[in-house]
C-alpha cells in the first residue's frame, strides 16, 4: 500500500493549516459584518444580500478555475487566492460602506474558492485510496476548527471595529507564507482538459453520475451561511446578546469538529448514503426542538452543539460520496462541483433567511432550517445511484 512520502506529509500539513486559517476568516467574517450592519440599522434582507457577495464571487470564478489549475499547477492558484483574501481583509477598516464591503466579500469569495479548490483537489489527488476518507475528514476537521474559532473573535468589535479584520489578515498572511515551502504539482492531463468546452463537458458527465452527492455540500452551505449571517440578526431581535451569539455559533461548529472523524469512519463501514440520510434527519429534528427554546441561550447553544454533531460533517461526507460515485478522471471536476453547490447553498441561505424573518415574523427562523434538512434527507432516501460511476 502506498503511504505518504516525507514531502507529501509536509505538503499535507501545510495545506491543512491553510484551510484552517481560511475557515477562521470565513467563520469570523459572516457574523461580524452581520452584527456591524444590524447595529447600524441596516435591514435584514439587505444584510443577507450583502453576505451573498462571498458566494457570488465563488460562482463567478468557478467555470474558469479548472483550465488554469491544469496549466499552472496547484501552488500558483493557492498563492493568488491567498493574496486576494489577505489584501481584501486589510481593506475592510478603510471605508465602511455596504457597496464597498460587498465588493470586498466578492473578492474574498474568489480568493477563498481558489484556495479550497486547489487544496481539496491536491489532497484527493495524492492521497492513497485506503486513506482518502480519513484525509478528507482531516481536511474538513481543520476547516471546521478554524470556522468554530472565528465567531469568538466577533467580540473584538467592541474594542475597535477594525480589529477583527486586522487580526484575520495577519493570520492569513502567516499561513500564506507556508505555501512557498512546498513544491508545485499539476493534475494528471486528460484529453480536452485545458479548454473551457472540456470543462463544461466534464461538468455534465460528473453531474450525470454523482448529482446526489452534491446535495450535502449544498445543505451545509445553506446552513453555514444562514446561521452565521442571519441567525445573529434574528438572535439580536430575540434579546440574545452578541456574547451569547458568538458562543452559540461556535457550539455548532465545535459539534461538527467532534463528529467529523467518527462519522467519516462510520461512512467507510456502513456507506455514505445511510450516514447522510441519518444525520440530515437528526439535524432537522434537533433544529425543530431548538425553535421551541430560542429565548434560552444555554438550551439553544446545547442544541446547536448536538445539531453540529449531526450535520457539521455534511460537506466532507459529500466529497467522500462524490469520490465513491465519480470516475478518477472526473475527480477535479467533482471537487469543483462540490464547491459550486456549497456556494449555491451559501448564496441562497442569507437571502432566503433574511426574507424569511421579514415575511414570517412570528415563526422561528430555525423552522426554515429544520424543513430544509428534512426535505434533503428524504430526497437522498428516495434516490439510490449506486455504482453510477460505471455509466461512463
Amino acid at each position: 500500500m502506498h503511504e505518504f512520502t516525507v514531502e507529501e506529509k509536509k505538503r499535507f500539513r501545510i495545506l491543512v493549516i491553510i484551510v484552517s486559517i481560511s475557515g477562521f476568516s470565513q467563520g469570523m467574517l459572516l457574523p461580524l459584518i452581520s452584527v456591524i450592519f444590524e447595529q447600524d440599522g441596516i435591514s435584514a434582507t439587505l444584510n443577507g444580500l450583502s453576505a451573498t457577495g462571498l458566494y457570488i464571487g465563488t460562482l463567478l470564478i468557478s467555470p474558469f478555475m479548472e483550465p488554469p489549475l491544469r496549466k499552472f499547477g496547484y501552488k500558483p492558484i493557492i498563492i493568488i487566492g491567498g493574496l486576494l483574501v489577505i489584501v481584501s481583509l486589510m481593506l475592510f477598516p478603510l471605508w465602511k460602506s455596504v457597496a464597498f464591503w460587498f465588493v470586498l466579500r466578492l473578492l474574498i469569495g474568489i480568493g477563498d474558492h481558489a484556495l479550497h479548490f486547489s487544496t481539496q483537489t491536491w489532497i484527493t489527488s495524492f492521497s492513497p485510496q485506503h486513506r482518502l476518507g480519513r484525509n478528507i475528514a482531516i481536511y474538513g476537521l481543520s476547516f471546521g476548527i478554524g470556522f468554530a474559532v472565528g465567531p469568538l473573535f466577533v467580540q473584538l468589535v467592541e474594542i475597535f471595529e477594525g480589529l477583527p479584520f486586522i487580526i484575520s489578515s495577519i493570520l492569513c498572511l502567516c499561513a500564506w507564507v507556508l505555501v512557498f515551502f512546498i513544491k508545485n504539482e499539476k493534475p494528471e492531463v486528460f484529453t480536452d482538459s485545458a479548454s473551457l468546452s472540456g470543462t463544461w463537458k466534464r461538468f455534465g458527465a460528473a453531474l450525470a453520475v454523482a448529482w446526489i452527492a452534491f446535495i450535502p455540500p449544498f445543505s451545509y452551505g445553506f446552513l453555514e451561511s444562514s446561521l452565521n449571517a442571519i441567525y445573529p440578526v434574528y438572535g439580536l431581535r430575540n434579546a440574545l446578546e452578541i456574547k451569547d451569539l458568538s458562543f452559540i455559533l461556535a457550539a455548532f461548529s465545535i459539534g461538527g469538529v467532534v463528529s467529523q472523524l467518527p462519522l467519516g469512519v462510520l461512512s467507510d463501514r456502513i456507506g455514505r448514503r445511510k450516514v447522510l440520510i441519518l444525520v440530515l434527519a437528526c439535524g432537522a429534528l434537533t433544529f425543530g426542538v431548538a425553535s421551541m427554546f430560542e429565548t434560552s441561550a444555554l438550551v439553544v447553544g446545547s442544541l446547536f452543539f448536538i445539531a453540529g454533531i449531526f450535520v457539521g460533517s455534511t460537506f466532507s461526507l459529500g466529497i467522500s460520496y462524490m469520490t465513491d460515485l465519480t470516475p478518477k478522471e472526473l475527480l477535479p471536476t467533482g471537487n469543483l462541483l462540490c464547491g459550486i453547490f456549497f456556494s449555491l447553498g451559501s448564496l441562497s441561505g442569507p437571502f432566503l433567511g433574511g426574507l424569511f424573518i421579514q415575511l414570517f415574523d412570528g415563526l422561528s427562523f430555525l423552522v426554515l432550517i429544520a424543513l430544509l434538512l428534512g426535505s434533503l434527507s428524504f430526497l437522498i432516501f428516495i434516490s439510490n445511484p449506486q455504482k453510477a460511476g460505471k455509466l461512463l
